[in-house]
């Protein structure tokens, strides 16, 4: 976490400036999100001011299309393993079990 000084200077973590490759003397920018405050490094392709109406809708489709592809991955039946039982029977097997 920083703190802002007496300037209203902040300090940006090391991890985050070589994650966005935000380097000395570079420009960023502050953007107010509702609560938030957003801070675009240099370069980033959202414009000043925020996508359009059209634009935020197909970023979200195209998400909510990977977050989709992705489960979809994870939910695909297992191949045997030859244990002899299932995930699904040790639920059964337990001393809980009725």
């Amino acid at each position: 976490m920083s703190k802002v000084t007496s300037k209203l200077q902040v300090t940006l973590p090391k991890a985050l400036a070589a994650r966005y490759a935000i380097r000395p003397g570079d420009d960023i920018r502050f953007e107010g999100a509702g609560d938030v405050i957003r801070v675009v490094p240099p370069g980033a392709e959202a414009p000043p001011g925020g996508h359009d109406v059209e634009a935020r809708l197909a970023l979200f489709d195209a998400a909510t299309e990977r977050q989709e592809a992705r489960q979809a991955g994870r939910l695909a039946p297992r191949p045997d393993s030859g244990r002899g039982w299932t995930r699904e029977e040790l639920y059964e097997r337990g001393p809980d079990a009725d």
